[in-house]
């Protein structure tokens, strides 16, 4: 992009130069040697306690600065939280020298700079935990002004910019002034953190698998495609890890997970981005019924984790995450919602269901598909609290175990709660000639146009010929799990850097 200064960034150019030409280095080399955070000595100072804050050193971006005359008074704010500095013109320039009072804090500090200070912790006569300032250092010189905001007397902002084309494309000013948002991610690592904690403690194995792919496996959805220039072939994108974690299984380990960055070529919107996190793993002589309980375990530990309680306050309703969760079949589901059973409908039946609740379809779709969209339309976003959607048609689960005692059917459930998907999970197919029956049924819908139909992957099918113990296997996604146990209303919103259109240069 071209650059078109405004007003204030040409006066911060200004006094860059102005600092420059005083011999003060706008960015010193980085050590700085930080001994305190600013909330862990606002929880720890007392007076009693005031030689144990005898000597400290503290650092981060100036937010406010008032006073006038020889005494200022600066908040910064660190990684952690916000602290007043008490800046004394005669203690940080104690002899005659007063030019670094003159050159830098009087005349050329700014919002947004990042500056460090030695001194002692000490209470103000307002009653405000503060650093005196003995020594002043500017470590970094910021030439962007930060967006003004609302804050009140201990620093909590109270009126925020809310505008999600500059908070999504500039994440980094949006972590600056909207503590809240840095919340958010940091519950998202804790998330993440004590997913990893529960499955490690159960023996689970975490691994990597790949992300460029000859063939784009393991669910049905469009691959992004780009091209390895010394093989001149092909490759894709993983639109999932499914099928090289069941070949881990194959080869002899119990149980295997992954976080794997996968993506999709699709829409995007509140619940969607193509480039996205899902957790998956595959248990070796386990079924859907034992995944559903030890899925029932994990979200009640997340909950307490994040929460401290299994009630959480998403939207406008309170979910429930105690175990155990309600479970009802894909076609009851169905039945509940619409009144009609489409249990026994073949593929033309189910058109005329879409034709009389008015849900578009095209011809590329099969039966599973329309099922799908039936479900979508009318059920899906009636299951607020956690409910398990189970026994799926066969059509609509290509790598799915056929039911044990149902014909027609497998042994599937999909997670949802607050009206949306979060887990989807098997009993995983083990069977390769049913297997290969299955892909061959998707390439015949990628004939009639469907562009999300599965590929067959010969080399999967051939590790099912060697043998693959009974398995279960889950994907959570990771993105719309932690918008719901954060409160966060869009995707966006728990993706540090969300996809967006590319910026316009200025002078296009």
């Amino acid at each position: 992009m071209s650059q078109h200064l405004s007003e204030q960034e040409i006066i911060r150019r200004e006094k860059l130069k102005k600092l420059q030409e005083a011999g003060i280095d706008p960015y010193p080399a980085p050590l700085y040697p930080v001994t305190h955070f600013s909330t862990d000595i606002k929880e720890a100072y007392t007076e009693e306690k005031k030689e144990e804050f005898a000597n400290v050193c503290v650092a981060g971006r100036i937010m406010s600065n008032s006073g006038m005359g020889k005494v200022l008074f600066i908040k910064i704010q660190d990684s952690k939280g916000i602290i007043q500095l008490y800046v004394k013109r005669d203690d940080i320039c104690p002899g005659e020298d007063k030019s670094l009072w003159d050159n830098l804090i009087k005349n050329n500090i700014d919002l947004g700079d990042i500056v460090g200070v030695t001194g002692f912790v000490f209470i103000t006569k307002t009653g405000e935990i503060s650093v005196h300032a003995q020594t002043f250092t500017l470590l970094t010189k910021a030439l962007k002004p930060l967006p003004v905001v609302k804050r009140d007397e201990e620093g909590n902002v109270f009126d925020a910019v809310t505008d999600p084309e500059f908070r999504y494309r500039q994440r980094y000013v949006d972590l600056i002034i909207n503590p809240d948002v840095k919340d958010t991610f940091v519950k998202r690592t804790k998330l993440i953190n004590t997913i990893r904690d529960f499955l490690n403690e159960r023996g689970a194995l975490e691994v990597d698998t790949p992300v460029l792919q000859a063939i784009p496996g393991g669910a049905a959805a469009r691959p992004f495609i780009t091209h390895h220039n010394t093989l001149d072939v092909p490759f894709y994108l993983r639109i999932a890890n499914e099928l090289y974690l069941k070949r881990l299984i194959v080869g002899g380990f119990d149980w295997v997970y992954e976080f794997s960055r996968n993506f999709r070529n699709e829409g995007m919107d509140r619940t969607h981005n193509p480039e996205f996190t899902v957790l998956e793993w595959y248990t070796a002589y386990k079924d859907y019924l034992w995944m559903m309980e030890i899925t029932e375990q994990l979200f009640e530990k997340l909950a307490i984790a994040l929460h401290g309680t299994t009630d959480v306050k998403v939207g406008e309703n309170i979910l429930s995450f105690k175990a155990p969760f309600k479970r009802i079949s894909i076609l009851d589901a169905i039945k509940e919602n619409t009144g009609i059973d489409v249990s026994e409908k073949d593929e033309e039946g189910l058109r005329d269901v879409c034709r009389q609740l008015k849900i578009d379809v095209d011809k590329s779709m099969g039966k599973g598909k329309l099922i799908d969209e039936i479900f979508g339309a009318t059920s899906e976003h009636t299951y607020l609290q956690p409910t398990f959607i189970i026994d799926y048609p066969i059509e609509m689960s290509p790598l799915t175990k056929k039911h044990r005692s149902k014909a027609g059917l497998v042994e599937r459930f999909e997670l949802m709660i607050n009206g949306k998907e979060v887990a989807n999970a098997y009993s995983e197919l083990n069977d390769p000639i049913d297997q290969r029956e299955r892909f061959e049924e998707q390439s015949k819908l990628m004939e009639r146009g469907d562009d999300e139909a599965m590929y067959i992957d010969y080399d999967f099918l051939r590790s099912l010929e060697y043998g693959m113990p009974p398995t279960s296997g889950i994907g959570i996604g990771i993105d719309r799990l932690c918008m719901m146990l954060t409160n966060q209303p869009s995707i966006q919103d728990v993706l540090f850097f969300p996809q967006m259109r590319p910026e316009k240069n200025d002078n296009e």
